[in-house]
């Protein structure tokens, strides 16, 4: 991306280190996340050291650094999910996606992530993709619903 391009994501701000996350945030809303050349530019604008950006960047779970899929799957592992089997239910699924926890799938369609609680421990074992939350699940009931997130062929 050109630094025309970063100018315009960057214009509604004034230029000001206090602004750091709400630019951080600007950035990773355009791009889905923090590409390596935004802290350069990103230090540049605000007059701080490009350490500091990357600094506050790292410190923080909302940022990442790499592309994230379309659908985001957090499988919680709270007490209450562990205790009715999560863990055949997060081995079924990254055996479905072929990838392990905080990657995403070549095709960009899903990011895996394990959280600490989603907060439905009535619905344990539980996991939200987006903003969707899908409970009671069991290795089966997974296949079924990563499996409603492809497309049907077209005939």
């Amino acid at each position: 991306m050109s630094r025309e391009e970063y100018r315009k994501i960057l214009e509604p701000y004034q230029g000001e280190r206090k602004e750091l996350i709400p630019v951080l945030q600007a950035v990773q809303n355009e791009f889905g996340y923090l590409p390596e050349e935004s802290f350069a530019i990103i230090a540049e604008y605000l007059g701080a050291p490009e350490s500091k950006i990357y600094g506050v960047a790292t410190f923080y779970a909302q940022f990442h650094f790499s592309p994230r899929g379309k659908y985001i799957i957090r499988m919680c592992r709270g007490t209450a999910c562990h205790v009715k089997g999560v863990s055949k239910a997060a081995e079924k699924m990254r055996d479905l996606l072929g990838i392990s926890v905080g990657e995403t799938t070549s095709d960009y369609k899903f990011t895996y992530e394990e959280v600490a609680c989603i907060g439905a421990c009535g619905l344990a074992p539980v996991m939200m993709i987006n903003d969707r939350t899908y409970g009671k699940l069991t290795p089966d009931k997974i296949k079924e619903i990563i499996d409603s997130y492809y497309e049907p062929a077209e005939a």
